[in-house]
């Protein structure tokens, strides 16, 4: 047999075909998955940390860029006078999920790629990282949001000012009670999505599938926008509801400022206890 062959022959013998799926898989290879530790509230010595800085740098940037470029779609959404003439809500809703897709993708590897104070409380809860961290991530998020929609409008001031600066409101027809829920479910299926495509039992071998998590991740921000641009803009991220608010900084901005803060912590929460209590059942393990 020639050498090249041999080697086929080899490989094919060391790695066999047919990985099991679903409950076998669990069954026949459950122990070469280690549930990992959660995260500390505090840990000495990370104030300290290059890579703590880094990734809140990374938040920063990150979300700075989300809001330049998803606050430029919805001002020339609202700035067309024909529906031929713009993206309309498809656009705005791809540009939303396709950033973070992108982000995602970016910042991953560096701070966890959040880009939303409400993905890092339910990361919080579901202890994934620790408290300072996680206000710190806030802080930044919050920050980057304000300079992007700030650049936003130091491009076009007066009609940023006139079209309503990409600021959330709860629309006219629909109740403070409507608003707080769609934001309520728009981040669980977000955060939901979150905890399943980041699951370190996704890169083990009792995996059903593997993923590639940036991209159930902008694809539900996406469909979260299709479906609630017309109730409320769409917020789910307090960063960008922030951020768009201030620089817009009208009354109107303000009135149903609190639902775009309550409403993604209250869903970032049921998502993050929903995925510990009936997804990975963590409560029940036998010790």
């Amino acid at each position: 047999m020639e050498e090249g062959e041999e080697d086929v022959k080899v490989g094919a013998d060391r790695y066999g075909e047919g990985q099991p799926i679903g409950t076998a898989a669990q069954t026949q290879h459950g122990k070469d998955y280690t549930e990992p530790p959660p995260a500390p509230l505090y840990q000495p010595g990370e104030w300290s940390s290059w890579s703590f800085y880094r990734a809140g740098i990374a938040e920063f940037v990150a979300t700075f860029l989300f809001l330049y470029i998803t606050v430029l779609t919805v001002m020339g959404v609202a700035r067309s006078r024909t529906k031929c003439s713009t993206v309309g809500i498809q656009g705005i809703a791809w540009a939303f999920g396709g950033m973070i897709f992108v982000l995602v993708y970016c910042t991953a590897g560096i701070s966890g790629g959040h880009i939303n104070p409400a993905v890092t409380f339910g990361l919080l809860l579901a202890r994934k990282l620790t408290l300072t961290r996680a206000v710190f991530y806030m802080i930044m998020q919050c920050l980057g949001a304000i300079c992007g929609a700030g650049v936003v409008k130091g491009f076009q001031k007066s009609p940023y000012e006139i079209l309503g600066g990409g600021a959330n409101t709860v629309s006219t027809g629909y109740s403070k009670g409507s608003g707080l829920g769609v934001e309520i479910l728009g981040t669980f299926l977000l955060v939901y999505t979150v905890l399943s495509a980041t699951d370190a039992k996704r890169s083990a071998r009792d995996s059903h599938v593997p993923v590639l998590a940036p991209l159930p991740i902008g694809f539900a921000v996406f469909l979260v926008h299709l479906a609630t641009i017309p109730i409320t803009g769409t917020g789910i991220n307090p960063a960008r509801s922030l951020g768009a608010a201030l620089i817009y900084n009208k009354d109107k901005a303000w009135d149903d400022h609190w639902i775009f803060w309550v409403g993604p912590f209250v869903g970032a929460a049921l998502a993050s206890l929903y995925h510990q209590i009936v997804i990975r059942a963590i409560p029940f393990k036998s010790k």
